[in-house]
């Protein structure tokens, strides 16, 4: 493994911050970053380990608090990561060797896994149908997606290879160096921080979560508005509907729709949601790894549901026509919007207990609710999703999926370049079709899955008109 470290020390108080890059054989759905402070064999006020009462009442060391201290010359205070990140950043750019894109390289592998022969009824079927994936994290990376690519899962070229129609575009803006599926702590340094200062972020976003969102916004508005993309940005029903009519004459056409991962990014204000709205997002997750101000996550430390702010933000939401994204929300938030939605939710993401048992993935009971509200489930690509990396892994929860609450409540959500390892990249989502069909499925639930779930859901919820000027 290789490993980079930044040390600062005081007399008595070693420090050390530390970064550590991915072997060739590190694997799995982690971030391979750690922080760490080594600390003196002696206790002093100022370093000793603060405890929590667990419930038979022992004490659990929680993670040190973060303190001022003098680093290159400057005294600066350590505040949520960006002073480490900083730091870190600037080394790993006067290197010359580390960017976005090399990053991506470590974190969005495709571990190669035997794929089934595209049958010819297969192919058609896949062709004839529109192909929709509910999440895929390319824009967070520093790669030209008009260009094919041989990292990652997803850029445009491979879209059209693969016969994705639409691609639901996901835009990250906070994510902690260290996450777990079961409990995630916000106080972690964040990531997309250091992402941002490597590849040159606008200032307003290395700072702003709410500018994050924007900047990446902007990189689909540049994908629609080159020639080469062959791409339509989806803001309204009728956006979707002269896609789908124009994609009937050019299969090559492609659709984007924005689809914001975790509130957080509003700030703490629902009335950012506008801003985010005339940017083009037109899908939000209430959370994603770690509790926000709006609801709980399945991976934060409370895990609670929606809070006033929250409720207020899902009333903003279906006033203006943004679905509801309920991947990564904890079960008292899933229950929370359940009970006030007034249009059927989606998960764009997950998997099923049933088949990958771990608190990443759905219920039974969550899978029955959310259908009976209408709604309808992504599966995902990556091995949390589904304990495997193969077509047969990925149709094994689908078929799972549509045995229990029927074929209309079940669609695709790869999560490519999510920082996950897939089984093959997004020019290959024919074998899907084909495993789909290999495990039994009727053609017609196959083209609903593939798809027409999908943009059914999504037509049913966006807004009619886009109402931006004419001039843009």
């Amino acid at each position: 493994m290789r490993f980079l470290a930044l040390r600062t020390s005081r007399p008595g108080r070693p420090r050390s911050l530390c970064y550590s890059a991915p072997s060739p054989r590190l694997r799995g759905d982690r971030w391979p970053w750690s922080y760490r402070y080594d600390r003196p064999s002696h206790a002093s006020t100022t370093t000793r380990t603060s405890h929590t009462a667990s419930a038979n009442g022992a004490g659990t060391p929680s993670r040190p608090r973060l303190h001022p201290r003098r680093f290159m010359g400057m005294r600066v205070t350590v505040t949520r990561g960006l002073a480490a990140a900083v730091a870190l950043a600037v080394v790993l750019e006067t290197s010359g060797s580390v960017h976005g894109a090399s990053i991506e390289s470590w974190l969005n592998q495709v571990n190669p896994v035997p794929l089934p022969p595209v049958s010819a009824d297969a192919w058609a079927l896949h062709q004839s149908s529109v192909v929709v994936d509910l999440h895929a994290d390319p824009l967070l990376w520093n790669r030209d997606l008009l260009k094919r690519a041989s990292t990652g899962h997803v850029d445009l070229p491979r879209l059209r290879d693969g016969g994705v129609a639409l691609q639901v575009f996901g835009v990250v803006t906070q994510f902690p160096v260290s996450v777990d599926v079961a409990r995630t702590d916000p106080r972690w340094p964040d990531a997309i921080t250091l992402l941002a200062l490597v590849d040159r972020w606008p200032w307003e976003a290395v700072r702003s979560l709410k500018a994050r969102a924007l900047y990446q916004a902007r990189e689909l508005e540049r994908l629609a508005a080159a020639p080469a993309g062959h791409l339509v940005h989806i803001r309204s029903r009728a956006d979707l509907d002269r896609f789908l009519d124009a994609r009937k004459e050019d299969p090559t056409l492609l659709a984007g729709l924005l689809a914001l991962e975790g509130a957080h990014a509003l700030e703490g204000d629902p009335a950012n949601v506008g801003a985010l709205f005339d940017a083009g997002i037109r899908m939000i997750g209430l959370t994603h790894f770690f509790d926000n101000e709006f609801a709980g996550s399945a991976h934060g430390i409370r895990k609670g549901g929606l809070t006033d702010k929250g409720r207020a933000l899902v009333r903003e939401m279906a006033q203006r026509g943004i679905i509801v994204d309920l991947a990564h929300a904890s079960s008292a938030t899933i229950d929370d919007v359940l009970a006030m939605a007034e249009r059927p939710p989606l998960v764009s993401h997950t998997g099923v207990r049933a088949t990958c048992d771990n608190p990443r993935n759905l219920s039974d009971d969550q899978v029955r609710a959310i259908a009976s509200a209408g709604g309808v489930i992504g599966i995902g690509f990556w091995k949390t999703a589904v304990c495997g990396l193969s077509p047969a892994d990925i149709a094994r929860a689908i078929q799972y999926a549509v045995d229990l609450v029927g074929d209309d409540h079940v669609a695709l959500g790869s999560d490519f370049n999510g920082a996950v390892a897939t089984g093959f990249d997004a020019s290959a989502v024919p074998a899907i079709t084909q495993a789909l069909l290999t495990s039994g499925l009727h053609p017609t639930s196959v083209r609903k899955v593939v798809g027409a779930n999908a943009v059914r859901l999504i037509r049913e919820q966006l807004p009619a008109e886009d109402d931006r000027p004419a001039a843009r």
